[in-house]
């Protein structure tokens, strides 16, 4: 962590930290805008004062990336920051096309970008996951639109499987909401899952960031709904919601699925015309199945409502659990600890995407890896053995 997210994270102005420090303000922003480093003992103070959040070597390595970009970079950057923060929907697909981006210079821009940001915990994140065919699109229209009319602005990151060919998304999920997507209270963007697993986008928790930026009040995030794969949006939102079919199984098939037990809410949706007699089964044997595993386990007590997207029935009965759900956690502190955790596990996953990035850039080119895996193909050489030789040669680098 550098200095200038530091300040930023913990809300601390520039004088203020400044005057700890014993220097001038001036001083200060030399020493965060990389102009000057600082003298020993104000590095050894800064670690001090910071708890070691920032060490003698933030400075060192001093924005090594920001440093290659241009000045005139820089400005179309904070120009964008800036219209993000004015509720400017064009800026703001720009800045989610930038952190999208596979380029290096758009990699660096985004990390300038992200600095600009401030964390916001005034919007709601809601996930939502489902097989094909539940009606995920569906229903987030008509929950969005019902949300717009109640005076929200809503936001929505739908996560598109990715093609094999050009790493875009192939369905494009404003075709399916098209009167969420042409109001002015809205946004949506596709976005390709680029082959991650759990259906979210390498980058879906810098957009989320985005969007809070621009002050979006609700924030949904639709995955491909591939099934139990769908966990990794759990680690980025406020509340989970999972949509099944009327009928989608035996309840206790149901409960043995691990997405189940992450989620915060049940809803059968498509509860109409003659699915209507079929979605209330549905939800009693889900109802029955979670207080059975409630009283066995002791497991956190959910709810399973109905809705029709069709005939937008059940819609208010959601918002009104959802708002309720929030307002709990917010009072017991439970929605701030759990964006607190959500940070260090955005931390993490941005490790071990560097990580895997370098490693394949790292040995792309190298003979004895393609010996190596030949080798393995052929099976003259086991997998555990193969890996210990490459993680042994990454080790040494």
């Amino acid at each position: 962590m550098n200095l200038k997210q530091f300040l930023k994270l913990k809300k601390i102005s520039n004088a203020d930290f400044a005057k700890n420090l014993n220097i001038s303000p001036i001083s200060l922003s030399r020493y965060i805008g990389g102009q000057r480093l600082p003298e020993k003992n104000i590095l050894l103070k800064i670690n001090d004062l910071t708890d070691g959040l920032v060490t003698p070597n933030d400075f060192y390595l001093f924005n090594e990336q920001e440093l290659k970009l241009d000045s005139n970079k820089k400005k179309q950057i904070k120009n964008i920051a800036k219209n993000i923060k004015l509720g400017n929907r064009k800026y703001l697909g720009k800045a989610i096309t930038i952190i999208e981006s596979s380029l290096k210079e758009d990699q660096i821009a985004a990390q300038f970008l992200l600095n600009e940001f401030r964390n916001n915990d005034n919007s709601i994140r809601i996930g939502i996951t489902g097989v094909p065919g539940v009606g995920k699109s569906t229903f987030i229209e008509s929950l969005g639109l019902k949300l717009i009319e109640k005076g929200l602005r809503v936001a929505v990151l739908a996560i598109d499987p990715s093609s094999k060919k050009s790493g875009g998304s192939i369905l494009g999920d404003k075709t399916r909401m098209e009167k969420l997507s042409v109001n002015p209270d809205a946004f949506i963007r596709p976005s390709p899952s680029d082959g991650h697993l759990g259906g979210v986008a390498k980058k879906t928790s810098e957009s989320i960031l985005c969007l809070e930026e621009s002050n979006f009040d609700i924030i949904f995030v639709e995955t491909m709904g591939v099934g139990q794969a769908e966990t990794a949006v759990y680690d980025m939102v406020d509340i989970f919601l999972l949509l099944l079919l009327p009928s989608g199984g035996d309840e206790l098939q149901g409960i043995k699925k691990g997405i189940i037990e992450l989620a915060d809410l049940i809803i059968v949706n498509k509860a109409d015309n003659d699915l209507k007699k079929r979605a209330e089964i549905t939800q009693r044997e889900y109802k029955n199945a979670i207080s059975i595993k409630n009283n066995s386990s002791n497991k956190k007590i959910i709810d399973v409502l109905t809705c029709s997207s069709l005939e937008l029935i059940g819609f208010d009965r959601i918002w009104q659990y959802i708002y309720k759900f929030i307002d709990e956690r917010k009072k017991n502190q439970k929605f701030f600890a759990n964006r607190q955790l959500q940070l260090s596990k955005w931390m993490w996953n941005n490790v071990n995407l560097r990580t895997e990035e370098y490693i394949k850039k790292e040995l792309k080119d190298k003979t004895f890896v393609k010996k190596i895996q030949n080798d393995v193909e052929n099976n003259s050489l086991g997998i555990v053995d193969a890996s210990n030789i490459i993680f042994k040669y990454i080790s040494k680098k």
